[in-house]
């Protein structure tokens, strides 16, 4: 008999919205919520890991060595994470747990929507069912989890992305085909010529639209965000210097700029000397004062946020931009300067 197991978070497993979302984890015998949905297409799952979003989010470490520990005591055949549909926070977390249990030979489904930060702390090591944004497609998603897991637990074989429906895992195998490299060349260039560009080989990429113009900057909040490392002298709260698994953020409502002395950047992927003479030209609140003080803008945010983005994970970054934003938009920020290296 194959073993199941299921990964949900607080929501999916029964245990409350975001009053829960600090949920350490926990194992439940048998189908918990989509769960039971899964046993209804063909899959029994046989224990249910769950943990809150923002447990993962600020205990990822503590949160995976729990949750991989039961996962290898239970032996499991497969893991199933979700579906997580478009949420980030639960994404990111199915898509590390799918990654971490990938590395140790288990094989891993998990469902969410393709621009899902899950999809990219996965790093491919699962098959990821696409779905839409919200749960109106668990009907849909459910029987296609099912039939690959169910294989998967067999040890059967999977086929290709396209036959199966899961998205591709950027992974390349050999396959005998009829046709050469040359025909399969020719023949590509010439869809290209018709308007049917293609690839056997999809690039990976993340296009993000602009927003549009600022409608009045003179009444707008103006934000300050930097990946520049920019922290108080000390690095008080430990900011890595590379690979930042964390942002912050620091007050500087009295502030009419970053004195030298007071700020400093830890930002291990440059030459730190002419930032640390200046912070300001890390993170330019001298200059924003300014154009306040002349109501070119409405008024400076009390706060600015900072990371740093020497060597940090795309699927990392992504999750930090959402999770700022998120606090923007609550402070209803109208406009954010983002400083780089």
């Amino acid at each position: 008999m194959s073993t199941v197991v299921h990964y949900l978070n607080q929501f999916f497993a029964g245990f409350g919205g975001e009053e829960a979302a600090d949920h350490e984890p926990v194992r439940l015998d048998g189908p918990q919520g989509p769960g039971r949905g899964l046993a209804a297409a063909g899959l029994t799952v046989d224990v249910t890991l769950a943990c809150g979003d923002d447990f993962f989010g600020e205990h990822e470490e503590d949160a995976l060595s729990t949750l991989l520990g039961w996962i290898e005591e239970f032996e499991a055949d497969v893991l199933v994470c979700g579906p997580s549909f478009g949420s980030g926070r639960y994404g990111y977390a199915c898509g590390v747990l799918a990654r971490e249990v990938g590395r140790r030979g288990i094989p891993v489904v998990a469902a969410m929507t393709p621009d899902s930060p899950g999809v990219l702390a996965a790093e491919g090591a699962a098959h990821i069912v696409p779905t839409g944004s919200n749960v109106a497609g668990m009907r849909e998603a459910l029987p296609v989890i099912a039939s690959i897991a169910s294989r998967l637990a067999a040890g059967e074989a999977v086929g290709g992305p396209d036959d199966e429906g899961y998205l591709p895992r950027g992974l390349r195998v050999n396959a005998l085909v009829d046709r050469t490299g040359a025909e399969r060349a020719i023949d590509l260039l010439l869809a290209k010529l018709a308007g049917d560009v293609a690839t056997e080989v999809a690039p990976s990429g993340d296009r993000v639209p602009p927003p549009p113009p600022v409608d009045d900057l003179a009444s707008a909040r103006l934000a300050l965000v930097t990946e520049a490392g920019c922290v108080p002298q000390g690095n008080p709260d430990r900011l890595p210097t590379r690979h930042a698994n964390v942002w912050l953020r620091y007050d500087v409502a009295d502030a009419d700029g970053l004195a030298p002395g007071d700020y400093e950047s830890v930002h291990a992927g440059f030459d730190t000397t002419a930032a640390n003479a200046d912070p300001n030209r890390l993170v330019p609140l001298d200059a924003v004062r300014e154009l306040e003080r002349a109501h070119i803008v409405g008024v400076v945010h009390d706060v600015f946020y900072t990371t740093s983005g020497v060597d940090t994970p795309v699927a990392t970054a992504a999750r930090h931009g959402q999770e700022i934003a998120a606090e923007l938009r609550e402070a209803q920020v109208g406009a954010v300067i983002l400083t780089g290296t």
